[in-house]
């Protein structure tokens, strides 16, 4: 196994589930698996561990208790746990004593599934670092505190709006611009777009860029829990507030003082919650769970959303008075499709972070591929062009990322150099037979060379021709890109 990937371990009593999330893991975790307590507990004691996936339903006990114990043993393991719902009597309590990190709930997206056991490893790296600081507060505070001026001042410069990779016409300068005039200013900023679009990105973009910068800056996704525990998560609670409330604890608003906290997905809420989110933004006090006492905090909220909340708040389905709450400011963000000038540079980007991450050279993407990257309407967004240029390094065999590599989605949707109504039907071409048939030649090259993305060699073969000839052909019609061999 390759020591620098992070380690985990999945605990599923069913065979196909117990395969399913380990095949979807492995490329990028080094993935242990578990069908019964017993084997967890024999990996956990032999094998370092940094983050558990365990199912609610195993053949001894249930997820939660079995976290429980995990817990009291092996306290640094980041504990996750998987469900049909997150809701049910009694989970609540176990949730608290197994100290869960996160739900994830049945059935699973593997985008989202990834994201999450990231979050969560990255995470366990981050309190094992916190404990390295907290050792040597005792002997160098005056080290630890340019050490976090250092760490700051990273972040700063990581979330300069001009750090944001976009190209020069990008639809995006419109929007960094609006968060460099609103980030100064202490108002409620409400963040639209499609997922993948970089709602979070932006969010620690208005955060780093604003005078709150100093101050802490926590996120909370708001559709991946039931009411009772946002509440719990979001205003904290007090010492035996319910079952297994041993200790009290700090809400993320609370954490967030001075600071910023973020709601991604705040149209998921329900309305009862609504109702309390909205008194917490009206009177600038949270109440934990279990407690009389009020408590000030002096927080900037950014929220984020893919639903359209203005027509949410038009049909009754969420509170007019809280829209008003959190939408002091708008801003959408548009797809990728809707900025293809971006795609090059971005995937330029994603692939020079990939060669560092999974330690395997690359000498770029050819040009072919570049099209298709850039044609292609990507509805998952960055997140998705990621994967894909993930995929393929990984499958790559030699050292240029070409079109063979794409998945057949990208390169079937999408319409390399020319779209069909760049390319007229030949019988509406002005002139005589010899027009018409080159306008036909034309476009039957072109369907071909879509048909097998863009591999020449195929593309060729399939129209009977030469390697040479199609490349004449490419030239002679504009079709080949000016830096083709």
């Amino acid at each position: 196994m390759n020591a620098a990937r992070p380690s985990m371990l999945v605990v599923d009593g069913e065979v196909l589930s117990l395969d399913s999330l380990s095949r979807t893991l492995a490329d990028e975790f080094d993935v242990h698996t578990a069908p019964n307590v017993a084997e967890a507990e024999r990996c956990l004691e032999s094998d370092y561990i940094q983050a558990v996936i365990a199912d609610q339903r195993l053949p001894e006990m249930r997820g939660v208790d079995f976290l429980a114990r995990v817990r009291e043993r092996w306290p640094d393991v980041v504990r996750m746990i998987l469900l049909e719902q997150p809701t049910g009597a009694g989970l609540i309590d176990g949730v608290t004593r197994a100290g869960v990190y996160q739900f994830i709930t049945k059935p699973w997206c593997p985008d989202q599934l990834l994201l999450t056991v990231r979050n969560a490893c990255r995470l366990h790296r981050l309190q094992r670092e916190n404990d390295l600081l907290a050792l040597e507060m005792r002997v160098t505070a005056p080290t630890l505190e340019q050490r976090m001026d250092r760490q700051r001042a990273y972040l700063k410069r990581n979330f300069r709006l001009d750090s944001i990779t976009r190209g020069p016409d990008s639809p995006l300068n419109r929007v960094c611009e609006q968060v460099a005039q609103v980030a100064p200013y202490d108002v409620p900023v409400l963040l639209t777009g499609e997922s993948g679009t970089g709602k979070e990105l932006f969010a620690r973009a208005l955060h780093y860029n604003s005078p709150r910068a100093d101050r802490p800056f926590v996120a909370e996704n708001c559709a991946a829990l039931a009411d009772d525990i946002l509440e719990s998560e979001l205003f904290g609670h007090a010492k035996g507030a319910f079952t297994g409330a041993v200790t009290a604890r700090i809400g993320l608003f609370e954490q967030a003082d001075g600071g910023t906290i973020f709601l991604d997905e705040i149209g998921e809420v329900s309305p009862a919650f609504q109702v309390k989110l909205l008194r917490v933004l009206q009177e600038g006090e949270v109440r934990p769970v279990g407690s009389n006492r009020r408590r000030r905090v002096d927080v900037r909220v950014v929220a984020a959303t893919n639903r359209d909340l203005a027509r949410e708040r038009r049909a009754g389905r969420f509170r007019e008075d809280l829209y008003y709450r959190l939408a002091g400011l708008c801003l959408h963000l548009p797809p990728l499709r809707d900025r293809r000038v971006d795609i090059p540079l971005i995937a330029r980007s994603l692939l020079e972070e990939l060669t560092r991450t999974l330690g395997k050279a690359c000498g770029g993407i050819t040009d072919e591929a570049m099209v298709c990257l850039q044609t292609y309407d990507w509805p998952g967004n960055v997140r998705e062009l990621r994967n894909e240029i993930q995929r393929m390094l990984i499958m790559a065999p030699g050292e240029r990322l070409g079109c063979e590599l794409l998945d057949p989605r990208v390169w079937q949707g999408a319409a390399p150099v020319a779209a069909d109504a760049e390319r007229p039907d030949p019988a509406a071409v002005p002139g005589g037979l010899k027009e018409q048939v080159e306008a036909l030649e034309e476009r039957l090259v072109l369907e071909a060379l879509n048909r097998h993305g863009w591999n020449k060699s195929q593309a060729a073969e399939a129209l009977g021709l030469s390697r040479v000839g199609l490349r004449n052909k490419l030239e002679r019609y504009g079709l080949a890109p000016k830096t083709d061999a």
